[in-house]
C-alpha cells in the first residue's frame, strides 16, 4: 500500500505552494530580522542569497507568522537567529518546517541583561551596542564556515573588513556622545531596548513606558505614575520610541512632564532606503537623533 504524506508534510507543501504563487523568494540563508540579514550579507558577499523572515518595519514582539514563513524556513539552507529569547514566534515555525538545517545563534556567548521588573526576562536587544555585533559577526562567520568550508577564507576576510567598520562606528558614537554633559545622558524608552547601548556609552535608563523587554505589554496606572515621577526627578528631556511603537502612552506622559517624544528611531528593523537601510546607517541615524534631543 502506498503511504500517504503526513498532515505536517501536507501543510508544509501547501505553504510552499502558496509562497510560490505569491512570488515569495526563499533565500539560501534566512535570518530572523532585517538587521541580521544586513550583517550576514556583509560576510556572505555573493556566495549565497540572504533574506529576512521579518519584513521591514515590523515589530517582532507582536509578529504573527504566516504560512509563507514556514515555506521560507523549509527551503532555506541555513537559519540565523538573534537568540536571547528574541524570536518567541519561531518555535512553531521550525516545528512545522520540513527537514533540518543548521541554526546559527548570533548572540551565543554574550553577556545578557535581564529586566528585574519583568520577572527577570532577558533583554534581547544586544545589537544596539556595535561591540556585540562584532561578536555576532564572529559567531556567524564560524557557523557559515562549518556549513560551507570552501567559503571559509572569504568569510574570514569579509568578517575582518566588516569588524573594522563596526569598530569605526563605535569610535564615532563615542565621539558624538562626548558632546553631551554626562548629567544629561538620560534615556526613557517605550520598552527595554537601550540597556546594552546605555551600558556601553555611559547613559542612565531612567525608565520605560512598558516595564518589559517586549512592546507586547500594558502598564498599570501605578507604573505610569511612577515613570512620571522618575522623569520629573531626573529632568529627563525626551522619550525615545521605535518607529513601530504606539506613541499614545508616551504622549500622555509627555503632556504631564513637558518632555519631547522622539518617534522616528529604529531599534528593531532597518528601513527600505534612508535613513536606516543598513545596520551602520541605522545606528548613525539613531545616535544623531538622540544627541540632538539631549543637547
Amino acid at each position: 500500500m502506498k503511504r500517504l504524506p503526513s498532515f505536517r508534510t501536507l501543510i508544509v507543501l501547501l505553504a510552499i505552494t502558496l509562497a510560490s504563487c505569491s512570488g515569495v523568494d526563499a533565500p539560501d540563508i534566512l535570518t530572523t530580522s532585517t538587521i541580521l540579514a544586513d550583517v550576514t550579507r556583509n560576510l556572505v558577499g555573493d556566495r549565497f542569497s540572504v533574506g529576512s523572515l521579518l519584513p521591514v518595519g515590523v515589530d517582532p514582539h507582536a509578529y504573527q507568522p504566516t504560512p509563507q514563513d514556514t515555506a521560507k524556513i523549509s527551503e532555506s539552507k541555513v537559519l540565523i537567529i538573534n537568540g536571547a529569547e528574541y524570536e518567541s514566534f519561531l518555535g512553531s515555525l521550525i516545528e512545522s518546517a520540513d527537514g533540518e538545517r543548521p541554526v546559527i545563534d548570533a548572540s551565543s556567548g554574550l553577556r545578557l541583561l535581564s529586566n528585574a521588573q519583568d520577572g527577570g526576562s532577558i533583554d534581547p536587544h544586544l545589537w544596539l551596542d556595535p561591540n556585540n555585533v562584532i561578536s555576532y559577526v564572529e559567531n556567524i562567520r564560524e557557523g557559515l564556515a562549518q556549513f560551507d568550508p570552501e567559503g571559509a577564507e572569504a568569510y574570514e576576510s569579509n568578517a575582518n573588513a566588516y569588524i573594522a567598520e563596526l569598530q569605526e562606528l563605535d569610535a564615532w558614537i563615542n565621539g558624538q556622545i562626548a558632546q553631551i554633559d554626562p548629567q544629561r545622558r538620560l534615556l526613557v524608552t517605550n520598552h527595554e531596548t537601550l540597556g546594552y547601548f546605555a551600558d556601553r556609552y555611559g547613559f542612565r535608563v531612567v525608565g520605560t513606558v512598558l516595564e518589559s523587554s517586549s512592546s507586547d505589554a500594558s502598564p498599570s496606572a501605578e507604573q505610569m505614575a511612577a515613570l512620571v515621577e522618575q522623569i520629573k526627578l531626573y529632568e529627563s528631556p525626551a522619550i525615545f520610541l521605535d518607529a513601530s511603537d504606539n506613541p499614545q502612552l508616551a504622549q500622555q506622559i509627555a503632556a504631564e512632564t513637558g518632555v519631547r517624544v522622539i518617534t522616528d528611531l529604529h531599534f528593531e528593523s532597518l528601513t527600505n532606503g534612508a535613513p536606516a537601510s543598513t545596520y551602520i546607517d541605522m545606528m548613525r541615524d539613531n545616535v544623531t537623533k538622540i544627541i540632538e534631543a539631549l543637547k
